[in-house]
Protein backbone atom coordinates (compact mmCIF):
# COMPACT_ATOMS: atom_id res chain seq x y z
CA UNK A 1 0.00 0.00 0.00
CA UNK A 2 1.32 3.82 -0.58
CA UNK A 3 1.12 6.48 1.15
CA UNK A 4 0.25 10.01 -0.46
CA UNK A 5 1.16 13.10 0.42
CA UNK A 6 -2.17 13.97 2.18
CA UNK A 7 -1.42 11.01 4.38
CA UNK A 8 2.17 12.50 5.31
CA UNK A 9 0.22 15.76 6.20
CA UNK A 10 -2.10 14.14 8.50
CA UNK A 11 0.49 11.81 10.15
CA UNK A 12 2.64 15.25 10.89
CA UNK A 13 -0.27 16.68 12.03
CA UNK A 14 -1.49 13.90 14.74
CA UNK A 15 2.00 14.05 16.11
CA UNK A 16 2.36 17.84 16.06
CA UNK A 17 -1.13 18.18 17.84
CA UNK A 18 -0.28 15.35 19.94
CA UNK A 19 3.02 17.14 21.17
CA UNK A 20 0.85 20.37 22.10
CA UNK A 21 -1.95 18.57 23.60
CA UNK A 22 -0.31 15.62 25.64
CA UNK A 23 3.45 16.54 25.97
CA UNK A 24 4.48 19.98 26.21
CA UNK A 25 1.45 21.04 29.05
CA UNK A 26 2.92 18.00 30.76
CA UNK A 27 6.84 19.17 30.30
CA UNK A 28 8.57 20.05 33.69
CA UNK A 29 5.24 19.74 35.37
CA UNK A 30 4.91 16.25 36.13
CA UNK A 31 3.64 14.99 39.40
CA UNK A 32 5.18 12.30 41.26
CA UNK A 33 2.26 9.75 40.17
CA UNK A 34 2.54 10.45 36.64
CA UNK A 35 5.86 8.82 36.33
CA UNK A 36 6.35 4.92 36.57
CA UNK A 37 9.43 2.51 36.29
CA UNK A 38 9.14 -0.22 33.31
CA UNK A 39 12.35 -2.40 33.21
CA UNK A 40 14.62 -0.13 35.45
CA UNK A 41 15.10 3.11 36.57
CA UNK A 42 16.08 4.74 33.64
CA UNK A 43 13.51 3.38 31.64
CA UNK A 44 10.47 4.91 32.23
CA UNK A 45 6.96 5.74 31.19
CA UNK A 46 4.95 9.15 32.19
CA UNK A 47 1.41 10.32 31.46
CA UNK A 48 2.68 11.99 28.40
CA UNK A 49 3.80 8.63 26.79
CA UNK A 50 0.69 6.81 27.74
CA UNK A 51 -1.79 10.40 27.18
CA UNK A 52 0.06 10.69 23.31
CA UNK A 53 -0.16 7.12 22.08
CA UNK A 54 -3.63 6.58 22.74
CA UNK A 55 -4.12 10.00 20.71
CA UNK A 56 -1.91 9.01 18.06
CA UNK A 57 -3.44 5.75 18.16
CA UNK A 58 -7.38 6.85 18.01
CA UNK A 59 -6.61 8.84 15.01
CA UNK A 60 -4.89 6.14 12.89
CA UNK A 61 -7.54 3.57 14.08
CA UNK A 62 -9.94 6.29 12.34
CA UNK A 63 -7.97 6.85 8.98
CA UNK A 64 -6.55 3.36 8.61
CA UNK A 65 -9.15 1.01 10.27
CA UNK A 66 -7.07 -2.11 8.99
CA UNK A 67 -3.58 -0.99 9.66
CA UNK A 68 -1.44 -2.65 12.60
CA UNK A 69 -0.77 -0.45 15.38
CA UNK A 70 2.41 -0.97 17.54
CA UNK A 71 2.75 1.83 20.29
CA UNK A 72 6.22 1.22 22.65
CA UNK A 73 3.70 1.40 25.58
CA UNK A 74 1.01 -0.96 24.00
CA UNK A 75 4.03 -3.28 23.45
CA UNK A 76 3.79 -4.29 26.77
CA UNK A 77 0.43 -5.92 27.28
CA UNK A 78 1.05 -7.56 23.26
CA UNK A 79 4.14 -8.51 22.24
CA UNK A 80 3.23 -10.16 18.73
CA UNK A 81 2.83 -7.23 17.11
CA UNK A 82 6.60 -6.67 16.42
CA UNK A 83 7.02 -9.82 14.54
CA UNK A 84 3.79 -9.01 12.39
CA UNK A 85 5.43 -6.41 11.21
CA UNK A 86 7.70 -8.35 8.58
CA UNK A 87 4.02 -8.94 6.91
CA UNK A 88 1.68 -6.40 7.42
CA UNK A 89 0.04 -4.90 4.44
CA UNK A 90 0.25 -1.50 6.47
CA UNK A 91 1.63 -0.63 10.04
CA UNK A 92 2.03 2.41 12.10
CA UNK A 93 5.31 2.03 14.77
CA UNK A 94 5.21 5.07 17.37
CA UNK A 95 7.50 6.30 19.74
CA UNK A 96 5.11 8.77 21.84
CA UNK A 97 7.81 10.12 23.96
CA UNK A 98 11.61 8.87 22.58
CA UNK A 99 13.51 10.04 25.29
CA UNK A 100 11.43 9.62 28.35
CA UNK A 101 14.02 9.62 30.76
CA UNK A 102 14.88 12.79 29.43
CA UNK A 103 11.53 14.15 29.50
CA UNK A 104 10.81 12.96 32.72
CA UNK A 105 14.40 15.16 34.13
CA UNK A 106 13.17 18.10 32.88
CA UNK A 107 15.37 18.01 29.62
CA UNK A 108 14.67 19.39 26.30
CA UNK A 109 16.16 16.18 24.15
CA UNK A 110 13.15 14.15 23.29
CA UNK A 111 10.68 13.49 20.39
CA UNK A 112 8.22 11.72 18.94
CA UNK A 113 8.55 9.14 16.27
CA UNK A 114 6.13 7.46 13.93
CA UNK A 115 7.39 4.94 11.18
CA UNK A 116 5.24 3.82 8.19
CA UNK A 117 5.61 0.22 7.01
CA UNK A 118 4.00 -1.51 4.43
CA UNK A 119 4.87 -5.31 3.34
CA UNK A 120 8.19 -5.67 5.41
CA UNK A 121 9.67 -2.68 4.69
CA UNK A 122 9.81 1.00 5.76
CA UNK A 123 8.11 3.62 3.46
CA UNK A 124 7.73 6.58 5.84
CA UNK A 125 9.19 7.88 8.71
CA UNK A 126 8.58 11.19 10.94
CA UNK A 127 10.47 12.67 13.69
CA UNK A 128 8.51 15.79 15.59
CA UNK A 129 10.58 17.94 18.09
CA UNK A 130 7.60 18.93 20.50
CA UNK A 131 10.28 21.81 22.27
CA UNK A 132 10.71 23.47 19.11
CA UNK A 133 7.86 22.33 16.60
CA UNK A 134 10.37 21.10 13.71
CA UNK A 135 9.67 17.46 12.03
CA UNK A 136 11.71 15.70 9.96
CA UNK A 137 9.71 13.51 6.95
CA UNK A 138 11.02 11.13 4.64
CA UNK A 139 9.22 9.03 2.12
CA UNK A 140 10.64 6.26 0.36
CA UNK A 141 12.58 7.90 -2.83
CA UNK A 142 11.44 11.44 -1.81
CA UNK A 143 14.77 12.44 0.47
CA UNK A 144 14.21 13.48 3.83
CA UNK A 145 13.32 17.03 4.98
CA UNK A 146 12.56 19.10 7.91
CA UNK A 147 9.49 20.88 7.87
CA UNK A 148 10.17 23.78 10.21
CA UNK A 149 7.65 25.55 12.64
CA UNK A 150 7.39 28.80 9.99
CA UNK A 151 6.49 26.63 7.06
CA UNK A 152 10.41 26.27 6.01
CA UNK A 153 11.65 23.43 4.21
CA UNK A 154 15.37 22.35 4.09
CA UNK A 155 16.34 19.06 2.14
CA UNK A 156 18.97 17.02 5.02
CA UNK A 157 22.18 15.50 3.74
CA UNK A 158 24.33 13.21 6.16
CA UNK A 159 28.33 14.76 6.76
CA UNK A 160 30.41 14.36 4.41
CA UNK A 161 32.84 11.64 4.68
CA UNK A 162 36.12 11.92 7.05
CA UNK A 163 38.72 9.78 8.50
CA UNK A 164 38.06 8.09 11.85
CA UNK A 165 40.05 10.53 14.39
CA UNK A 166 37.81 13.41 12.76
CA UNK A 167 34.49 11.57 13.74
CA UNK A 168 31.80 12.70 16.08
CA UNK A 169 29.66 10.20 17.03
CA UNK A 170 27.61 7.96 19.10
CA UNK A 171 27.43 4.83 20.66
CA UNK A 172 24.84 3.27 23.18
CA UNK A 173 27.16 1.39 25.12
CA UNK A 174 25.75 2.41 28.25
CA UNK A 175 23.06 -0.35 27.36
CA UNK A 176 25.26 -2.95 26.58
CA UNK A 177 26.66 -5.75 29.07
CA UNK A 178 30.89 -6.27 29.55
CA UNK A 179 33.00 -7.20 27.62
CA UNK A 180 31.22 -5.70 24.89
CA UNK A 181 30.59 -2.57 26.52
CA UNK A 182 33.95 -1.69 28.23
CA UNK A 183 35.35 -2.49 24.64
CA UNK A 184 33.52 0.25 22.86
CA UNK A 185 33.55 2.89 25.26
CA UNK A 186 37.33 2.70 24.95
CA UNK A 187 37.62 2.69 21.29
CA UNK A 188 35.18 5.58 21.59
CA UNK A 189 38.52 7.67 22.22
CA UNK A 190 39.50 7.09 19.10
CA UNK A 191 36.86 9.52 17.68
CA UNK A 192 37.21 13.36 18.16
CA UNK A 193 34.23 13.82 19.74
CA UNK A 194 31.59 11.39 21.32
CA UNK A 195 27.89 11.88 22.41
CA UNK A 196 24.97 10.23 24.07
CA UNK A 197 21.61 11.42 24.20
CA UNK A 198 19.74 8.33 25.44
CA UNK A 199 17.15 9.56 22.62
CA UNK A 200 16.66 7.82 19.28
CA UNK A 201 14.68 10.98 17.85
CA UNK A 202 17.57 13.64 19.00
CA UNK A 203 20.35 10.87 17.41
CA UNK A 204 18.90 10.33 14.47
CA UNK A 205 17.87 14.27 13.54
CA UNK A 206 21.61 15.25 14.44
CA UNK A 207 23.12 11.94 11.85
CA UNK A 208 20.70 12.81 9.48
CA UNK A 209 21.69 16.66 9.48
CA UNK A 210 25.00 15.93 9.14
CA UNK A 211 26.03 17.07 12.89
CA UNK A 212 27.25 13.65 13.30
CA UNK A 213 28.94 11.07 11.84
CA UNK A 214 27.64 7.79 12.71
CA UNK A 215 25.27 6.07 15.29
CA UNK A 216 25.45 2.72 16.63
CA UNK A 217 23.09 1.11 18.81
CA UNK A 218 22.84 -2.51 20.11
CA UNK A 219 19.42 -2.75 20.35
CA UNK A 220 16.29 -2.42 18.22
CA UNK A 221 13.59 -1.83 19.44
CA UNK A 222 11.87 -0.82 16.31
CA UNK A 223 10.37 2.55 17.35
CA UNK A 224 13.38 3.60 17.91
CA UNK A 225 14.92 2.66 14.76
CA UNK A 226 12.68 2.51 11.74
CA UNK A 227 12.20 6.33 11.17
CA UNK A 228 15.39 7.53 11.72
CA UNK A 229 17.00 4.94 9.47
CA UNK A 230 14.92 5.69 6.64
CA UNK A 231 15.41 9.61 7.03
CA UNK A 232 18.84 8.86 7.08
CA UNK A 233 18.82 6.69 4.24
CA UNK A 234 16.92 9.10 2.14
CA UNK A 235 19.31 12.14 3.67
CA UNK A 236 22.18 9.50 1.67
CA UNK A 237 23.67 7.30 4.64
CA UNK A 238 24.20 4.09 4.20
CA UNK A 239 23.12 1.71 7.33
CA UNK A 240 23.37 -1.93 8.11
CA UNK A 241 22.90 -4.49 11.08
CA UNK A 242 26.59 -5.42 12.57
CA UNK A 243 26.62 -8.74 10.53
CA UNK A 244 26.36 -6.77 7.41
CA UNK A 245 22.69 -7.71 6.75
CA UNK A 246 19.94 -5.02 6.36
CA UNK A 247 17.78 -3.79 9.91
CA UNK A 248 14.16 -4.68 8.43
CA UNK A 249 10.86 -4.59 10.22
CA UNK A 250 9.83 -7.47 12.46
CA UNK A 251 13.37 -7.69 14.03
CA UNK A 252 14.75 -6.96 17.30
CA UNK A 253 18.24 -8.71 18.06
CA UNK A 254 21.39 -8.05 16.10
CA UNK A 255 23.17 -4.59 16.46
CA UNK A 256 22.79 -1.71 14.10
CA UNK A 257 25.22 0.84 12.67
CA UNK A 258 24.56 4.28 10.22
CA UNK A 259 27.16 6.14 9.10
CA UNK A 260 27.82 8.81 6.26
CA UNK A 261 29.01 5.71 3.52
CA UNK A 262 29.58 2.25 3.53
CA UNK A 263 33.22 2.65 4.06
CA UNK A 264 32.40 5.01 7.18
CA UNK A 265 30.35 1.90 7.85
CA UNK A 266 33.18 -0.56 7.77
CA UNK A 267 35.55 1.71 9.73
CA UNK A 268 32.95 2.07 12.74
CA UNK A 269 32.42 -2.17 12.88
CA UNK A 270 36.18 -2.47 13.16
CA UNK A 271 37.58 0.28 14.96
CA UNK A 272 34.69 0.83 17.42
CA UNK A 273 32.31 -2.15 17.94
CA UNK A 274 35.42 -4.04 17.38
CA UNK A 275 33.81 -6.77 14.95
Amino acid sequence: MSISQADIEFLVTQVTEAGEVEIMPRFRNLAPGDIAEKASAIDLVTEADLGAEKRITAALRQRFPEALIVGEEAYESDRSVVPALAHADLAFVIDPVDGTFNFASGQPTFGTILAVVAKGETVAGIIHDPVLGDTLTAVTGAGAHLQRRNGDNVRLRVAAPKALPAMTGIVGWGHMEDPERSRIAANMAKIRLSFFYNCSAYEYWMLASGGIDFVSQGKLNPWDHLAGLLIHREAGGYSAKYDGSPYLPGEMTGGIIAASDRESWETIRREIIGL
